[in-house]
Order: C-alpha cells, then structure tokens, then sequence
C-alpha cells in the first residue's frame, strides 16, 4: 500500500508534491466554502468568515513552507533561477488576485470573486501533479525528535555556533534597509502631497511592474556573477532606491521624481528578494529543508515586524531626508558581514550546505 502524503516513507506523489497537493486541494475547498457565506444577509456568518479566513491563513502559509522546501530540494545547484522564478509567479499572483479580484468583486460581487479565486487554485493542481520529482534522500527524518531538534542541532554542528549566529544575523539584517523604506513609503508620499489614487496606482502598477523587471533581472545576473557578488552588487542596488527617496525628500521634483524613485526602489526590491532567496536555499540541509527554511524565514520576519516597527516614530523625529539616509545606512552592517560570510571573491556562503561535507 502506498504512504500518504507528508508519511516518512515516499509518499505520493512523492514527500513535497504530495504535500503540495493535499494542501492544494484544501485551499480550495476553503475559498470556494468562503463564496458561499453572505455576512450582509446572516451577521452570524461574520464568525464563520472569521474561521475561513484564518483557516485559510494557516494552510496558505503551510503552502509556502513547502513550495519552498520543494524548491530548495530541487535546484540545489541552481538557487539564483529558482528564486527568480518563486519571486515572478507572486508577483503575477499578486496582480491577478490582487488586482483581477477587486475588478470581479466591483462588477460581480465577492462571492464569484471568491469562486474565480478557487477556480485558479484548482488550476494549479495539474503543475502540481506534474512537476520533477524530487531525488530520495538516502537517510530520512525518522522521528518527530528529529523532525524538530534536528535541522537546528544539524544547521548549528555544520557552521559552528559563531558562524551561525552571523549567518543568522546576515539573514536577519540583509533585507532591513527595504523592510523600513516598505513600512514608510505610502505615508512619505502622501505627506509629500501626491494624491492616494496615485500613489495606489504607481504602486501597484509601475512598482510591481519594476519588481518584475528586478526579478527577471536577478535571476539573469546571479548565474553571470554567482552567490555573492549577487549578493553585493543587488544590496547597492537596493540601497540606491532607498537614496531615491531622500532626493524627493530633499529635492521635491513630482511626477517624473515620484516613477524614479518608486521605479529604482522596487528593481532593487526584485534584485534582492531574489539574491536572498537563493542565499536561504542554500543554507538548507535537504533532509531538514521544510523547517530549515522557515526557521531562517522566521528569523528574517523579526526584520520586519521588530526592527522596522519603531520606523514611524524615527521619522517622525528626525525628519524624512535624515529617515531615508538612516535606511541607507541600515545596509552597513550587512556589507560588514558579507566582507565575512561571502566575500566578494568566493563562491557561497561560508556556512553554506555542501553534499560533498555532509556526514550522512
């Protein structure tokens, strides 16, 4: 008899597919049972919306825990394509739910934009079906005990305890300059008199559509210039289009000013989100990818919800020309330890998974 999805045998289709699709379906289910709920008509179902959605939540986020096991597991020697391409499908995921959503619900109401939702999940379960296999992995996890202590004792023997409390740090600060410049972009530009509509739609069009452009890129450049040279030239990148704004801060210039800045910003956010990605694959074990990954992503969120949380009161006392050149130099202390880590000449991250070293 066969072994379940997520079994420590192989499963089927195979240990991260079947996942995939057991979750997969799931989503499914519960958007479409979302379609059916009318809070206008019945206030009680408030409640039961309330469930679905976080119901919906905890499984797309489990979701996301194994497409990117799957991925690292996959194109392990590969890290900089497979990361462009997760950054590019959410992209295009964010316009067509995001934007084609909202036209649907406006014209025909949200339960047929809840059911379209639903339709285009269950169009994802074919790719699902028939994506590569994974290789097997010789020495499975076995055991719960494993499942939870292993990848952190594995990822701690392997670098070694101040390695990894600088890799972790890398991890944790390499994105900060775009975590504080996100939390205080729309407030900034509204103070600075644009109009919300526009603001909205530079956003949601010019920018994803220079975040497109920056991935696409990132992905081109990281298999011309490797790991960490990726590493640098994409955070100097990205440091530029935090500089952007102090120039609108500083210089004014609107319209034209207002596409550059936003246009620079999120290239260097696709350029980076891209390089990062990458960098967490390849700190993966791939007998613990799963927890690994979102071990080390759970390390990078604290970047985003405590380190840029106090963003709004610092610029609300220093201004936003000094704000912005404060985000500028939030870079540095990820440069100092990329000079350690991954230095402008090598090939990966020292700390990284290597199978040739790997005792089992």
């Amino acid at each position: 008899m066969g072994a379940g999805p997520g079994s420590l045998a192989d499963p089927w289709p195979d240990r991260r597919r079947g996942w995939l699709l057991l979750l997969q379906l799931l989503l499914v289910l519960v958007i479409a049972a979302m379609a059916l709920l009318r809070p206008s008509q019945d206030p009680a179902s408030l409640t039961a919306i309330g469930l679905m959605a976080l119901l919906l939540a905890l499984v797309s986020a489990t979701q996301d825990i194994v497409v990117d096991a799957y991925r690292t597991d996959l194109l392990p020697e590969r890290p900089g394509g497979g990361a462009a391409a997760t950054n590019l499908g959410y992209r295009g995921a964010m316009l067509a739910i995001g934007a084609g959503g909202f036209i649907l619900a406006g014209r025909s109401g949200w339960p047929l934009a809840f059911l379209g939702s639903a339709v285009l999940m269950l169009l994802v379960v074919p790719f699902t079906l028939t994506a590569p296999k994974l290789p097997p992995i010789q020495h499975q996890v076995s055991s719960l005990r494993q499942a939870v202590a292993g990848p952190a004792w594995e990822f701690l023997h392997r670098t070694g305890p101040g390695r990894a409390l600088m890799l972790l740090a890398l991890v944790l600060l390499y994105r900060w300059p775009d975590g504080l410049l996100n939390v205080m972009a729309v407030p900034f530009l509204i103070q600075q008199g644009f109009p919300p509509e526009v603001v909205g739609s530079v956003l949601a069009g010019w920018g994803i559509g220079a975040t497109i452009v920056g991935t696409i890129l990132g992905g081109i450049l990281f298999a011309r210039l490797g790991m960490n040279r990726s590493l640098w030239v994409f955070a100097l990148v990205g440091a530029a289009g935090n500089l952007s704004y102090w120039g609108l801060a500083s210089f004014k210039g609107g319209m034209p000013a207002l596409l550059m800045a936003v246009g620079l910003e999120n290239l260097g956010g696709g350029l980076v989100g891209a390089a990062f990605v990458a960098l967490l694959m390849s700190l993966c074990n791939p007998r613990f990818s799963a927890t690994q990954y979102a071990l080390l992503s759970g390390v990078y969120a604290l970047s985003r919800s405590v380190l840029s949380g106090q963003a709004g009161f610092v610029a609300e006392g220093v201004g936003w020309s000094s704000f912005f050149l404060l985000t500028v130099a939030s870079s540095l202390p990820a440069f100092l330890l990329m000079a350690w880590l991954t230095p402008w000449n090598g090939d990966g991250a020292k700390g990284a998974f290597d199978p040739a070293k790997d005792p089992t």
